[in-house]
């Protein structure tokens, strides 16, 4: 038996991640997706596409090119990868070792540590506070000589919280033998970029998506900015051929649209507002949010309140299993029809459950995990 095939410790101890794929009809409110859809200008691409297209490997050059024309940096400075997903995984693998240290601080996207550990690295969790804001001083207090790899939401998923240029700016100073990697996914809805020092920090690493203002999750679609040296080293380790073509032939119409892209966040920024004064109105506690998504705290009824919502179509996301997070569910926000069908029948949901407003318990110490 001891000479079966087995995979390494690490993968067999890995977490896994489950999102919610099955039986997912009705108004997803839970991906934090683009719910309105993406640029005609897309569909009239992909109405382009022969079978030329599709019979030839995908060179994704000139995409990269596209997008550092329209970041204002250099195309050595952009490596358009298999959504952000494929960003961390390659920054993990390009720079930790076993023995190595990642620091994260949760809650926040589960991959950076699902990415972390599997290169055999440890990981430290650095737990927000009450407010569920940025905790910029324990994460400096938690750098060590070990720390190779930190990752950094802002805007964060699923607090909606976003980390200030000083604070981000002072980790790069603290961790100059640490990949520092800024996830910007939600950047488009609030926050403050830090795309202007890519390049000039040369520990720095920004990532995009284009799942969420874009409208291409389906595409899995995203670009990883580096220094140009760092990038080389990037590129070792990265597929040539981990973009599909498809993708590629529509980067450049959903990247023009500057109109589809102003008016979709104009309405998500309004429907924030609307969400975040229904919950104020009803005492709802929850989290002020720089992204497309408000999370809020429903206490013992927020698995009815999952349920009711999906028997009336609309999907929302529980994150009760989030550190920090018990009690809590995360809304998407849409266009504006999308937002008044859900504040109606957020309220009717509320009403046929019986909600009443609860405070929400303090949090344990924070600890580093």
């Amino acid at each position: 038996m001891s000479n079966l095939l087995r995979a390494r410790r690490t993968v067999e101890t890995l977490k896994e991640y489950h999102p919610p794929l099955g039986d997912r009809e009705g108004l997803r409110l839970d991906f934090n997706e683009n719910v309105d859809g993406c640029s005609p200008r897309v569909l009239q691409a992909l109405h382009s596409i022969t079978a030329e297209t599709l019979n030839k490997y995908p060179e994704r050059e000139p995409g990269e090119r596209t997008v550092a024309r329209h970041l204002g940096l250099a195309p050595e400075q952009v490596l358009l990868t298999n959504g952000v997903d494929e960003a961390i995984h390659l920054i993990a693998e390009t720079y930790l070792e076993p023995g190595d240290e990642a620091l994260i601080a949760v809650p926040t996207f589960s991959m950076y540590e699902i990415y972390a550990l599997a290169t055999g690295a440890s990981v430290r969790c650095v737990q927000a506070g009450e407010a569920l804001d940025f905790p910029a001083s324990d994460l400096l207090k938690a750098i060590t000589p070990q720390t190779k790899l930190i990752c950094v939401a802002t805007p964060n998923n699923p607090t909606g919280a976003v980390a200030t240029r000083e604070q981000l700016l002072a980790i790069l100073r603290a961790a100059p033998q640490a990949a520092v990697l800024i996830d910007e996914a939600y950047i488009h809805f609030g926050g403050e970029s830090l795309l202007d020092q890519v390049g000039q920090i040369d520990n720095l690493f920004v990532c995009r998506t284009f799942s969420k203002a874009h409208g291409l999750a389906g595409f899995r679609l995203g670009a990883l900015l580096a220094s140009e040296g760092q990038m080389k080293m990037l590129r070792r380790v990265a597929s040539p051929y981990s973009v599909n073509g498809i993708a590629l032939t529509c980067l450049g119409a959903a990247m023009d649209d500057h109109e589809y892209i102003a008016s979709y966040i104009e309405q998500v920024l309004e429907g924030r507002s609307r969400l975040e004064e229904f919950y104020r109105e009803r005492k709802v506690p929850y989290w002020p949010s720089q992204a497309n998504f408000v999370l809020a705290y429903f206490g013992d009824y927020r698995k009815a309140l999952v349920e009711q919502m999906r028997e009336r179509g609309i999907l929302v996301r529980d994150r009760n299993s989030d550190p920090g997070c018990a009690g809590c569910v995360r809304i998407t926000l849409g266009n504006r029809l999308q937002t008044e069908r859900l504040l109606r029948e957020l309220q009717e949901a509320l009403a046929s459950i019986g909600f009443t407003a609860q405070p929400r318990p303090a949090l344990a110490a924070k600890e580093s995990q």
